[in-house]
């Protein structure tokens, strides 16, 4: 079922979605090479229980999972496109580190994610993450109210394969609210004027994931939760929580 919130409850997931990018900021501006992804979790721990915040991630376990998730960010490092357990491999120079982060506060949820590199890295690893962060940006403007749901695919599919880019199959956004996973699924690739008609009140979360290979396929590792891409081509990933208001897309997920 799909549940829209009111501007009241819009207002709380924004709260929750403030602590979301203060947290991210800071992981991503510990991130350096020797930092270990290990202690980027234990910085964004400390700062859930500051905050008064709850994780999303840890203890939670999907059917398809093989135990509950260990971490409260999801840290994935090159070709590793979601679901990345933190570790404690130290992170290197020129690495493409990607993280996903959603917190519940007052028992609303917002989830957000974002991709850069460590150091100095490859040029075609920072034109991947532009256009990543582009895809997004389509699919945010493409989410005006009385459109469908495949108008906000399709936005992101364009950017994405107009750039030559493979997507991770089968994956896509979500709606976010009481739970981090609500319907409707999000695609990042579908037709136009197709699908569910967007409402004031729905609220999604948009998260296109690139694969620099131009291929779709991916690989699970023996964790059960990290998903790599199948040529070992690397990936980046980038996410709002944004909700459908009269007025067009707001942004729950900004500072």
């Amino acid at each position: 079922m799909i549940e829209l919130k009111t501007p009241g409850e819009i207002d709380a997931i924004d709260a929750a979605g403030s602590v979301v990018a203060r947290i991210l900021a800071a992981v991503r501006e510990r991130a350096a090479p020797g930092v270990r992804p290990s202690e980027l979790d234990a910085l964004a721990a400390d700062m859930i229980a500051e905050a008064g915040a709850v994780s999303s991630f840890r203890g939670y376990h999907p059917r398809w999972a093989p135990g509950p998730y260990p971490g409260v960010l999801c840290v994935s490092v090159n070709d590793a496109v979601v679901h990345g357990i933190p570790s404690r491999t130290k992170l290197r120079e020129g690495d493409l580190l990607s993280v996903d982060f959603a917190v519940h506060l007052d028992g609303w949820c917002a989830d957000a994610a974002f991709s850069v590199v460590v150091g100095s890295g490859d040029p075609a690893d920072e034109k991947l993450i532009a256009t990543t962060e582009a895809a997004l940006e389509a699919g945010i403007a493409a989410a005006q109210p009385g459109v469908q749901m495949g108008d906000v695919g399709h936005a992101i599919g364009q950017v994405a394969r107009g750039a030559g880019y493979g997507m991770l199959a089968d994956h896509g956004g979500h709606g976010v609210g009481r739970s981090m996973h609500e319907e409707p699924h999000v695609p990042n690739e579908a037709k136009p004027r197709r699908g569910l008609r967007l409402r004031p009140g729905l609220v999604i979360a948009i998260e296109p994931m690139l694969h620099a290979g131009g291929k779709d396929a991916y690989r699970h590792d023996r964790d059960g939760w990290t998903i790599r891409t199948a040529d070992g081509s690397r990936a980046a990933h980038a996410e709002h929580t944004i909700a459908i208001t009269e007025n067009g897309p707001r942004i729950l997920t900004l500072p």
